[in-house]
């Protein structure tokens, strides 16, 4: 990128994205450009470095976009353009951003014109600039984005990789896969980054209180499915979207839900009326400045003449709490997500605690590049992403459960799930906008 793009993007004032969320279309374009221009300059060259890529090739056409693409272009690019190619090349000097592109992209250096090699169709000629840049830049290592394993890494079409190959000519055997760099890349954060998701999780927080209130809810009247789509019709009326459907569950005394393995039984239909005394739990994720929120949190429906939700259902909670400690206590640099949900399970175990851990890396992506910390049905370990390292300024969405008998249900077994955006910095486990311990009370009448 050139200087005066850098000095220009480094300078402007920007609306802070911590102080009102959702911003506008215009002022969340403004502050993604900057965090593209911070990211750049001051994550890519310690990225390319852990990865051992000297260059980064990316590659997308138009309806066919590698999943990282969109997260390397400058906001108002919504999507490739024809065929885009991004070039990343590590040196001394830092990173060199260059597109091989029809049209130019904000900050990155051109590095092609469709008629600078007289001669050729636009696509030979799109081709051979890249060659002609790969010539220059003289890399050992060229990484792509091939991965076996995540999903986000493994953008590169057939038909591209096969072009690119014969592009490179002799270049290709230093061709490698650039999971490690994509991954990264995807996963962690900026400081600015991490302080609007605080936001952002605090809005979630906020409209799932108006979810949780009369205001939404008429008790024996409004179904668990209103609910749900009222969430997202309230996220799209406040100009952000919902990631997934939401979805609201209902447990309730004398329809059990779950066996003492946690195996779905017949339980509350997803479209049943709210009665009093019913627990209410919700998943939800929202959708701003390119990032993304996953969120679980539970309410309880007050019976005529309460005032507090059965002590059961506050212990139980209380329960799931703890399994969050005891999972956070694992979270450390360098240990793998197998490794953190091992230790989870054997300290719940210690503890007498029945429960499933299944958190997950949270960014650009909702089911985000990372570390996979157990899923809800594997929690003997995740092959490939249980296998990748934890590293700092990353994000997670704090997902498990655990099943508690309830006193006051007849002793009829409860899941409680809670689900919590959490950031692990050098300062350690940070929750997003704070983690629920009191269970949200909805009044009856």
């Amino acid at each position: 990128m050139t200087p005066s793009a850098v000095s220009r993007l480094r300078d402007a004032q920007l609306p802070d994205p911590t102080a009102t969320v959702p911003l506008s279309l215009r002022e969340q374009a403004d502050v993604r450009d900057r965090w593209l221009t911070q990211r750049l300059l001051d994550l890519m060259p310690g990225l390319m470095d852990r990865a051992g890529i000297d260059l980064w090739v990316v590659i997308g056409r138009e309806d066919n976009e590698d999943p990282v693409l969109r997260t390397l272009l400058p906001a108002t690019w919504l999507s490739a353009r024809r065929r885009t190619i991004l070039l990343f090349h590590r040196s001394d000097d830092g990173v060199t951003a260059a597109a091989v592109s029809r049209y130019p992209i904000g900050q990155f250096l051109p590095a092609w014109e469709p008629d600078d090699i007289p001669g050729l169709r636009p696509e030979q000629s799109q081709w051979a600039a890249l060659r002609r840049f790969v010539d220059q830049a003289a890399p050992q290592t060229i990484g792509v984005d091939v991965s076996p394993v995540f999903a986000h890494a493994d953008g590169l079409s057939h038909t591209e990789h096969r072009l690119l190959m014969a592009a490179l000519g002799r270049h290709a055997d230093r061709v490698v896969s650039a999971e490690a760099l994509a991954v990264g890349w995807l996963e962690v954060r900026l400081p600015e980054e991490i302080a609007a998701l605080h936001a952002m999780n605090r809005l979630a927080h906020q409209v799932i209180g108006e979810a949780y209130s009369p205001a939404v809810i008429t008790v024996g009247q409004t179904t668990a499915l209103d609910v749900a789509w009222w969430i997202r019709q309230r996220f799209a009326d406040l100009g952000v979207d919902g990631w997934f459907q939401p979805t609201v569950g209902l447990q309730r005394a004398g329809t059990p839900l779950a066996d003492e393995r946690g195996t779905v039984l017949r339980g509350v239909p997803y479209d049943a009326v709210i009665s009093p005394g019913d627990l209410v739990h919700c998943d939800v994720g929202l959708t701003s400045l390119g990032l993304t929120t996953d969120t679980q949190r539970n309410g309880y429906v007050l019976r005529p003449g309460e005032t507090t939700a059965p002590a059961g259902l506050s212990a139980a909670l209380a329960v799931g709490n703890r399994m969050q400690d005891l999972t956070t206590a694992g979270l450390r640099p360098g240990r793998t997500g197998d490794e953190v949900l091992a230790a989870a399970q054997a300290a719940a175990a210690a503890e007498g605690i029945d429960g499933d851990v299944y958190s997950h890396p949270v960014g650009v992506h909702g089911h985000g590049a990372g570390p996979a910390i157990g899923m809800w049905d594997q929690q003997d370990g995740v092959p490939g992403a249980g296998s990748a390292r934890l590293h700092l300024d990353t994000v997670y969405a704090l997902e498990l459960c655990v099943r508690v008998p309830v006193a006051e249900w007849g002793g009829q077994l409860v899941r409680m799930a809670l689900e919590q955006g959490i950031a692990l910095t050098a300062a350690g486990v940070e929750y997003l906008d704070d983690r629920q311990t009191e269970l949200i009370l909805i009044p009856s009448a």
